[in-house]
């Protein structure tokens, strides 16, 4: 924390608390919850703005929250408490489910001794209450895949003649299929697209180079792989056609 002075005014104005920010969407549910990149970056913005806070660095992943092994698939998860406790301050992210809905997932974060502060819940939320909301979101995922699978087995029940391989079904679900397809792929140059932006702005320009900085960021194609001048390309095709 520290004290700027004002020149024209003439005095001290109230102390700037830095903060990191951390922002992610995931492959599979790409802006659903209406959190795609800029939604996120805009509430944290107006929470940093309206606490005092300054944000010193910014780290952004794409890439799904859930598995067992979902930090070593999130390197910038593992970037973000790093350069918070150099600067000796805390990660906001606009959503808890932004880090993840698994208690023993969130408990994992909060052994690294870095507070986390969620947009939501608030700038004095502590731990304790952040263990809580996260066992709540877990629990809630679970009755909705309870729900789910249901509700698919009602369908399958009531749908007597309905048979998994029946050829008449063949086209339609081909064309579903690659409707979904699109959808997904869509979506994602949608999210990676204000990422590559924000290179291109930073003078990055060529295609190679901006496979290589999204690789460096840690920031994964749509099927997981690792980005060249052709995937870069594809991405800004893409966002052009929709």
């Amino acid at each position: 924390m520290e004290f700027v002075y004002t020149a024209q005014k003439g005095a001290f104005r109230d102390p700037v608390t830095p903060i990191v920010s951390y922002l992610r969407v995931s492959t599979a549910r790409q802006g659903r919850s209406g959190l795609g990149l800029e939604a996120q970056r805009a509430a944290v913005a107006r929470f940093v703005e309206v606490e005092g806070f300054e944000v010193i660095d910014e780290f952004i992943e794409i890439e799904a929250g859930k598995g067992c092994d979902a930090l070593d698939r999130r390197p910038r998860l593992a970037d973000a408490p790093a350069r918070a406790k150099r600067a000796k301050c805390s990660v906001v992210v606009a959503k808890l489910d932004r880090l993840s809905r698994d208690v023993a997932f969130i408990s994992t974060l909060m052994a690294l001794r870095v507070p986390f502060i969620s947009v939501e819940l608030g700038a004095d939320c502590d731990p304790f209450m952040l263990h809580l909301y996260a066992a709540l979101a877990e629990k809630e995922r679970a009755l909705i895949s309870a729900r789910t699978k249901a509700a698919l087995a009602a369908k399958k029940a009531a749908e007597t003649d309905w048979k998994p391989g029946n050829p008449t079904n063949l086209s339609e679900a081909g064309a579903l299929g690659s409707a979904a397809n699109k959808r997904a792929a869509d979506a994602f140059a949608a999210n990676t697209l204000p990422v590559i932006r924000q290179l291109q702005a930073s003078g990055v320009t060529s295609s190679k180079e901006l496979a290589d900085a999204l690789n460096a960021r840690g920031i994964r194609t749509a099927r997981g792989g690792q980005w060249h001048a052709s995937t870069v390309l594809n991405v800004l095709k893409r966002a052009v056609e929709t």
